[in-house]
C-alpha cells in the first residue's frame, strides 16, 4: 500500500488594505521587530519614531499601506506630501514576510496613490531597510533615478583622538544657536548649488526648502534627536558671516549622528570642514557616545575621503530614490 503524501502547507498572500484602515494595534509586533533590526543592524534607537508612527495611525493621518496576515500588519509604507513633492517615509516587511515581492506591493501601491494625485510632481525616498537584491527594478522604474549612497560608522572606543588642525581659512569657530536659523539656511541654500545632494533632497535647492530642512532636523526625531551641545558653526573672522555648520544628533543611549555638515564653496578645501567635524565628534565622545554614524552620497569623493580619513568605514550601502516626469507639469 502507497504511503500517502501530504500536501505541502500553503501560505495565503497577506492582505493589502490602505493604511488608514488600521490602528496601531495592527503594527505593534511589526514596529517592535522594526525597532529591534535598526537598533541591531545600525546602532540606533528607532523607537520614537515607531511610536510617531502609532500615534498618527491611530488619528487616520498617516497615508500609505499595510500588509496584513493573521489579523496582524506584516509590513508597512506611509508617505507625506509637502506641496508638489512626496517623500516615503518608511517601508518595512517583517523577516516571515521579507520578499521582494511583498516588498513591491507596498511601495508599488504608494506610488500609485501619488502618481494619481495632479499635485504631485515629484516622489523621494531613502529607505534602508529595503532588501538590495543585485539588479532590482523597483515599481515605477520608467521614472526613477537612482543614487547610491554610504551609511558610515565611526568607533568613537577605539579611534585616536583627532588632532586640532589651524584651518587655513581666517574663521572662529561656535556653539549653534538659534538664531543661526536662518543664515544656516542661506548657506545651505549656497553650498548645495549644482551637487549631487540638491538632486536627492529637492529641499537643497532653495532658500525656503533649507529652512524647512533645518526645522525638521531640530523639530522631529527623523534623524534622532537634536544635540546642540555637539552642533557648531564657523564664522568668516573678517565678514562675520557664517560659512561652516556640523549639525549633531542622538540615536541611542550611546550613539551619535552628523545630521548635517556643510561650508560654503569659498571654504571648501581649507580645513574647515574636518574642524568642524572633529569639534562635534569630541563633543559626542565626552557626552558617552561610543559609536557616531552619518550618510553620505557615494559619488561625493571629497566627503568620503574626509570621514575616511577621520575613521569612519562604511557600513552599509542603500539607495536613494527619486521619481519624476510621471505627471505633467
Amino acid at each position: 500500500m502507497a504511503a500517502r503524501i501530504e500536501a505541502a502547507p500553503t501560505i495565503n498572500a497577506p492582505d493589502l488594505v490602505d493604511l488608514r484602515q488600521i490602528s496601531s494595534s495592527h503594527l505593534e509586533g511589526l514596529l517592535e521587530e522594526e525597532s529591534r533590526a535598526w537598533a541591531e543592524s545600525l546602532d540606533w534607537d528607532f523607537r520614537k519614531s515607531a511610536d510617531l508612527v502609532r500615534r498618527y495611525v491611530d488619528l487616520r493621518a498617516l497615508s500609505g499601506a499595510a500588509l496584513l496576515a493573521g489579523g496582524a500588519a506584516v509590513g508597512y509604507s506611509y508617505f507625506v506630501l509637502e506641496e508638489h513633492k512626496a517623500l516615503v517615509g518608511d517601508l518595512f516587511v517583517t523577516r516571515e514576510f521579507r520578499t521582494v515581492a511583498h516588498e513591491d506591493r507596498l511601495l508599488g501601491a504608494v506610488l500609485a496613490a501619488l502618481m494619481s494625485n495632479p499635485q504631485v510632481r515629484r516622489i523621494e525616498s531613502q529607505l534602508m531597510m529595503i532588501l538590495a537584491e543585485p539588479g532590482r527594478i523597483l515599481p515605477g522604474s520608467r521614472f526613477l533615478s537612482t543614487f547610491e549612497r554610504n551609511f558610515m560608522l565611526l568607533d568613537l572606543v577605539h579611534a585616536p583622538g583627532l588632532i586640532q588642525k589651524l584651518p587655513r581659512y581666517p574663521v572662529y569657530f561656535e556653539k549653534w544657536a538659534e538664531h543661526y536659523q536662518e543664515t544656516g539656511a542661506q548657506l545651505i541654500a549656497a553650498a548645495y548649488v549644482g551637487h549631487v545632494d540638491s538632486w536627492i533632497n529637492d529641499q537643497y535647492r532653495s532658500l525656503a526648502g533649507a529652512r524647512r530642512f533645518l526645522y525638521n532636523i531640530v523639530q522631529y526625531p527623523g534623524c534622532g534627536n537634536f544635540f546642540r551641545p555637539a552642533s557648531y558653526v564657523a564664522l568668516d573672522t573678517r565678514k562675520g558671516n557664517l560659512c561652516g555648520l556640523s549639525l549633531a544628533s542622538l540615536v541611542g543611549p550611546e550613539a551619535g549622528h552628523i545630521t548635517q555638515i556643510c561650508v560654503s564653496p569659498p571654504v571648501r578645501g581649507t580645513g574647515v570642514g574636518y574642524e568642524l567635524l572633529r569639534l562635534s565628534l569630541a563633543h559626542l565622545r565626552r557626552h558617552g557616545c561610543r559609536k557616531v554614524s552619518l550618510t553620505v552620497t557615494a559619488s561625493n569623493r571629497e566627503a568620503v575621503d574626509l570621514y575616511e580619513r577621520t575613521g569612519f568605514r562604511t557600513l552599509r550601502k542603500f539607495t536613494a530614490h527619486v521619481w519624476e516626469g510621471f505627471a505633467r507639469p
